[in-house]
């Protein structure tokens, strides 16, 4: 499986972290719409991703903890050629969980991305994935996860534990 180090918080000042993210990276951002349906498994989370923009879809299995500050995440992805089937396949062998509907610009600095997010129902929020090759300790990552939550100016009080499908689950509600 590959990995890397996630780290997420609530973005309370957007526009401020998208001009750090800018100064960052040395290209534009790509900037995507994206609805991921989740489904019930045993362990770890499930999703299937649909792009507005043709961008084709893909399954995604991964585990990861669910606590704040930077954590691992062992991931698979698999592209899918037919989300609509394959849609219509897990949510008759499987339960669906939840659906996360966002937009997300994407910055790349080094081997870390910058995700900015405007999730519909939740609001906004900033999540780092650092990419761990295979030899790289998940030390180092978690980190390069802090420094760069540093250079961005995340507070450690905006951190958030769990996927946005659970903020979903549990009706947290756009911050102020």
């Amino acid at each position: 499986m590959a990995r890397n180090i996630e780290i997420k918080a609530r973005a309370r000042h957007f526009e401020q972290l998208r001009e750090r993210a800018a100064e960052l990276s040395p290209e534009a951002p790509l900037t995507f719409r994206q609805q991921d349906f989740f489904y019930e498994v045993p362990r770890g989370r499930l999703k299937l991703r649909q792009f507005d923009d043709g961008t084709p879809a893909e399954l995604i299995f991964y585990q990861r903890d669910d606590r704040d500050g930077p954590k691992a995440s062992y991931y698979t992805r698999s592209p899918v050629t037919n989300p609509e089937a394959m849609h219509a396949l897990l949510a008759t062998a499987l339960t669906t969980s939840g659906i996360v509907t966002k937009e997300r610009q994407v910055y790349l600095a080094g081997r870390t991305r910058i995700h900015l997010d405007r999730v519909d129902g939740l609001g906004d929020f900033i999540e780092l994935e650092v990419v761990l090759a295979q030899n790289d300790d998940e030390a180092s990552g978690q980190a390069e996860a802090r420094a760069m939550f540093d250079k961005l100016g995340v507070a450690e009080t905006d951190l958030v534990a769990v996927a946005y499908v659970d903020l979903l689950k549990r009706g947290d509600t756009p911050a102020a």
